[in-house]
């Protein structure tokens, strides 16, 4: 794995859906990176800071969100004397969008007063009134010819059928929740999930038209659902709930087929693989210091205190490894063998928002794992094979997991943990991949999509990776 050097970000940062270009926010500017060189190859001045960066999915054109002022301005990169400026005035900006056809913005108000569709290709635009969320509730089909947009009034939800061509509404029908949390479309296009807030497990399923083909509710007291996801196959709709369980639903019956509990302690008979991330003392072997024939000519050297150049740059190699070997470790997987303890904490009754249940939730991209975090366990994360309805694996790591991704092209896992190392999990193995870049704590990655390059996000800089295809068969070493 290959690093570029750090470059300076102050906010978002994503690759174009071409992969040719990296969007970063750099303060007021907006900095257009090419993936291969990593020249600037456009910059855009922008009237306030950037909050919120999208491409649209030819890759043309890119919006920024200024929800501070609040506007929104977008750019093409075709024709960079092109500009777009979108104000909603009083009623103010909570979330940009694009539209599936890249042609049209749809901004929702602040209060969630209404949503607006702009064109880009004339001055028209199109109101709904009353959306149920500022960033979520508005979902497309696969295909881009349909967006379903979830809205309340008189106190009951609805979901709204709007064309993607026309924008027009070409239906609504109400909904049976009490709060509606979220909305997305199957992979297929056949079927809309939708759920209700954490106060009422309830998870709806209905077709286009409006009808409920199914209504999964797995238990009534508690907390119910926390995340839902879709496999990339459209066969499983996985639902993580705060009970700290994953269920697993089938597209023909909408029953659970699948039931998998996070426990604290992992006991036998077990088949799955335990890595443990560990700290490994590194050693300085005196009888592995080689020096070249210019360090042995130092008498050769001007001398300065009595010490010449050559025999100085001597005193500081060694000086430079042995703080090596008395103050670094090296970052390395072990192999350990059940039971198995994981530290769990147990959130405060009397605070809302609890940390417990399933938070971070997502399918490979065939369909065969599905990675989750229990909240309650943050330093923990399962993999599970649905093909078998086992755990394949779990990765124990020392630090809580900020963030995790699929490769788009293969059965690859990247995580990482606020630290300075890349952990990778493949099903022949898992290691962890040391950034050599000084100070430079990885807090959140993105993957591009031809699976080439990994974007690693620091506090105030990024950088990227680049990452060579791994044989499903090859061996996978389980340290640096």
């Amino acid at each position: 794995m290959e690093f570029t050097e750090a470059y300076k970000q102050t906010g978002p940062c994503c690759f174009s859906p071409n992969s040719r270009y990296i969007a970063v926010a750099v303060d007021y500017r907006l900095v257009i990176r090419d993936t291969l060189s990593f020249k600037v190859v456009q910059l855009f001045s922008c009237l306030d800071k950037i909050s919120h960066i999208e491409w649209a999915n030819d890759s043309e054109y890119i919006l920024c969100g200024l929800y501070k002022r609040p506007m929104i301005q977008a750019w093409s990169l075709t024709q960079p004397e092109w500009t777009c400026k979108i104000d909603e005035g009083p009623a103010g900006i909570a979330y940009a969008r694009w539209s599936p056809d890249s042609r049209h913005i749809l901004t929702t108000s602040d209060f969630q007063l209404r949503l607006t569709v702009w064109s880009l290709l004339n001055t028209a635009c199109v109101h709904v009134q009353g959306p149920k969320h500022g960033s979520k509730g508005v979902s497309f089909t696969k295909d881009g010819k349909f967006a379903a947009i979830c809205t309340r009034r008189d106190c009951k939800d609805y979901v709204n059928l709007l064309s993607c061509h026309t924008w027009e509404i070409m239906g609504a029908f109400s909904v049976d929740t009490l709060d509606l949390a979220d909305i997305e479309w199957s992979p297929d296009d056949s079927a809309i999930v939708i759920w209700d807030s954490p106060l009422e497990y309830k998870v709806l399923i209905y077709s286009p038209d409006g009808r409920c083909l199914s209504k999964y509710q797995a238990y009534e007291s508690g907390l119910g659902v926390k995340s839902v996801s879709w496999s990339p196959c459209g066969q499983y709709l996985a639902v993580g709930s705060y009970d700290q369980m994953l269920r697993v639903l089938n597209h023909l019956t909408w029953k659970t087929f699948a039931e998998f509990m996070h426990l604290s302690t992992v006991r036998g008979p077990c088949c799955a693989a335990l890595f443990k991330e560990v700290d490994e003392p590194l050693h300085l072997n005196m009888s592995e210091l080689c020096l070249s024939d210019e360090f042995l000519q130092g008498n050769s050297g001007k001398r300065k205190y009595g010490v010449s150049h050559s025999e100085m740059d001597i005193v500081r190699q060694i000086e430079c490894l042995i703080y090596v070997s008395e103050g670094h470790f090296r970052v390395m997987y072990e192999v350990t063998e059940v039971p198995i303890s994981l530290p769990f904490q147990k959130p405060p009754a009397d605070k809302p928002n609890p940390k417990q249940g399933i938070g971070l939730m997502s399918w490979s991209k065939d369909s065969r794992y599905i990675y989750t975090r229990n909240d309650s366990m943050p330093t923990a994360l399962w993999i599970w094979d649905i093909q078998h309805l086992e755990l394949a694996a779990i990765l124990v790591q020392k630090d809580p997991i900020r963030a995790a991704a699929w490769d788009p092209t293969c059965t690859r896992l990247v995580l990482c943990t606020g630290s300075s190392h890349l952990y990778m999990w493949t099903p022949s193995g898992a290691c962890c991949v040391s950034n050599p870049l000084p100070q430079f704590n990885i807090t959140d990655l993105k993957w591009n999509s031809d699976g080439s390059c990994l974007l690693l996000k620091d506090k105030d800089s990024f950088c990227c990776a680049a990452v060579s295809l791994i044989p499903e068969s090859s061996e996978y070493s389980s340290d640096d």
